[in-house]
């Protein structure tokens, strides 16, 4: 087995190192008896418009993302193109939770993963407002995580954020909406909503959507109306009518399958939260070229392709890998071998 990848500029405090000891001591469970984990499969690939970079003999680069169905096919993604610009490539996806992928990277034992600007202002910069405008949230993560040793390659479409979703089957008899601040003009009978406890309570999520929108919680929209869910049952409650609004994720796969619409917020109430790759410093300044490598994918990774490849995930049952590799044969950045 590989060693681990030797720390770059940064020596790690012993909270850190404990974080990152549990995380390759659940690797090793799997892989101290020469099995390989399921999770660090992907299929043999050969260039296309990613081609293979003038590197030294031996460069290796360490992948890392966390274990949520996009971020395991967004992590394969960045393993397959990494292999076809030519590195050796330890594959450290699905790592449970947002907080020690970010330790991984901080302390330079992964040199990039994908990351959502709005997480990392709100999470792990710890911002109390978002900034809604896409590019100025990402101007301003960038800038902040460069003291971390951290360079936010630019930003893909995909802003995984919240929205709010209607039946498209509803639609047309509730004035035909299509933009949330078309809600006012609704009866308060029919402003129903589905949310699941978290979105229901916190700072960004529904008392201040519905004042931001012109509606008053407890006037315009009673609490009766206002259905909490768990997550995953938001989407079936949305489309089974039991309410007529529902809070969503806007990659979700679900949101296609289940023929719900997601309502524009054309005020900018919910902050961006676009994802991009962000690499070690060090490590961009060792192969310059991978940010090019990453400039090639992040303008194909858009809201509506992701929907679908989650989808082949969450419902098709495929792995994450495959869903990747097809994704990236697809847009020419490999080839079969």
């Amino acid at each position: 087995m590989r060693s681990t990848p030797p720390i770059r500029g940064r020596r790690p405090n012993s909270r850190v190192l404990g974080t990152v000891a549990l995380i390759g001591a659940g690797l090793l469970a799997l892989t101290g008896c020469g099995l390989q984990p399921a999770t660090a499969y992907v299929p043999k690939v050969a260039p296309g418009s990613i081609q293979p970079l003038d590197l030294p003999d031996g460069a290796s680069i360490t992948i890392t993302s966390k274990n949520f169905t996009e971020q395991l096919i967004l992590g394969k993604i960045a393993v397959i193109a990494a292999k076809a610009a030519g590195f050796d490539v330890t594959d450290m996806t699905n790592v449970p939770g947002s907080s020690p992928v970010r330790q991984l990277m901080l302390t330079g034992v992964a040199d990039m993963t994908w990351e959502y600007t709005g997480t990392a202002w709100l999470t792990f910069l710890s911002q109390t407002v978002g900034i809604p405008d896409p590019e100025k949230q990402y101007e301003a993560v960038r800038n902040a995580d460069l003291a971390n040793g951290l360079t936010w390659l630019p930003t893909a479409p995909l802003n995984n954020t919240y929205a709010m979703a209607v039946r498209s089957e509803a639609a047309a008899g509730l004035n035909g909406i299509t933009k949330m601040s078309q809600l006012a003009a609704l009866p308060p009978s029919d402003l129903t909503f589905c949310v699941e406890a978290e979105f229901n309570s916190r700072p960004d999520g529904m008392t201040p959507m519905l004042a931001a929108y012109g509606l008053e919680r407890g006037t315009t929209v009673s609490e009766s109306n206002i259905n909490i869910f768990d997550t995953g049952a938001v989407y079936t409650a949305t489309d089974r009518g039991t309410c007529n609004f529902g809070e969503v994720f806007t990659t979700d796969g679900r949101i296609d399958s289940l023929g719900l619409t997601v309502l524009e917020d054309d005020l900018a109430f919910f902050p961006a939260y676009n994802v991009a790759a962000v690499v070690s410093t060090a490590t961009l300044a060792e192969y310059p070229g991978l940010g090019a490598v990453f400039a090639q994918i992040s303008p194909d990774i858009t809201e509506e392709k992701l929907r679908q490849l989650n989808l082949r995930v969450d419902e098709g049952g495929e792995e994450p890998a495959d869903v990747a590799y097809d994704f990236m044969i697809q847009e020419g950045f490999i080839t079969a071998p």
